[in-house]
């Protein structure tokens, strides 16, 4: 998958916020966080082994499908780079449902003023679908014309942020009794690895506990300075290209890294930008149809609108 697609800055005009989406993730695992395993759990429901339980609670992983498919493409694509991330989100999962087991047990959902927010909320639903229906955009929309005008229109705000890529060997500290020897080991194999001819993704193979990016010899990807954590970025600015680390603690760990390549800011191209600028302006013209589609409900009936009654609204909730 392209990782340049989650890396542009916002547009102006057609508004492409791709980067943060609504989850504010750290690079591609606490691999630069902590990578442990959620245990698996056999679920009641016939779903197979759960993802993760909570007591009687589970979520298995046909939830974290349905998760993770109701998501932007670019948070998607972060979440699966990054396990600790993805893990929270199942943990949060796991504590809604515990609430709710809570509420309904109290009745809560048979509240009047949960009730009404209730029917509001499904009439949304329904509102909003059957909108949604009635102004679907063609399926060769937008044309391969139509993305150059919009790229050209736009090329100044496709930014691509500076990019590095790096390669780690990441030791968990599981105990806080195990600190100093942790240390001591990450010291030591960043000794080794800054060494004249040190094979650093052998180094990597052998003793990363990320499991993810060891099998890739330690390569975590080309990540923009966003997505890493604040102790990687603070190190970053003291190595060059193909230098390697001290230690850096990190919240659940210590990282080695090794910089391997460093990209400037630049403008994305055409190319890297077309996934992106095709889905604005699909939902820009899935706006306009559906805006064309309400307005055309006043043209079938006769409004009126009560004066004295909307005065009477508007003092009442002066």
């Amino acid at each position: 998958m392209n990782r340049s697609s989650m890396l542009f800055g916002g547009l102006t005009v057609l508004a492409l916020a791709v980067g943060g989406a609504a989850l504010c993730l750290q690079p591609a695992s606490d691999s630069v966080a902590a990578n442990q395993a959620v245990p698996a759990a056999k679920a009641d429901n016939g779903d197979g082994p759960a993802v993760a339980r909570l007591g009687d609670l589970a979520v298995t992983p046909a939830e974290v499908k349905a998760l993770l498919a109701s998501l932007p493409g670019a948070s998607r694509e972060q979440l699966l780079n990054n396990r600790a991330a993805l893990e929270n989100l199942i943990r949060t999962r796991l504590a809604e449902k515990a609430v709710l087991l809570q509420a309904n047990a109290q009745g809560w959902p048979e509240h009047p003023d949960i009730q009404q927010q209730t029917r509001a909320a499904t009439e949304q639903i329904v509102f909003r679908s059957y909108l949604a229906s009635v102004s679907q955009v063609p399926d060769d929309y937008p044309s391969a014309d139509e993305l150059k005008q919009a790229y050209q229109t736009n090329q100044q705000a496709l930014q691509l942020p500076a990019r590095y890529r790096l390669s780690q060997i990441y030791l968990a500290v599981k105990d806080p009794g195990d600190e100093d020897a942790v240390r001591k080991q990450a010291q030591d194999l960043s000794k080794k690895a800054q060494a004249a001819n040190a094979d650093f993704a052998a180094l990597a193979r052998q003793y990363s506990q990320d499991s993810q990016s060891a099998a890739r010899g330690g390569d975590i990807g080309l990540l923009p300075l966003a997505q890493l954590q604040p102790e990687v970025r603070g190190a970053l600015g003291k190595l060059k290209e193909g230098s390697v680390s001290e230690p850096i603690k990190g919240p659940a760990g210590y990282h080695i890294l090794k910089l391997v390549e460093q990209q400037p800011a630049r403008v994305a191209t055409l190319d890297e930008a077309k996934e992106t600028l095709a889905t604005s302006l699909r939902n820009q013209r899935q706006e306009q149809i559906a805006q064309a589609y309400l307005n055309g409900m006043f043209t079938t009936a006769t409004l009126s609108i009560d004066g004295s009654s909307l005065n009477q609204v508007i003092k009442d909730n002066q």
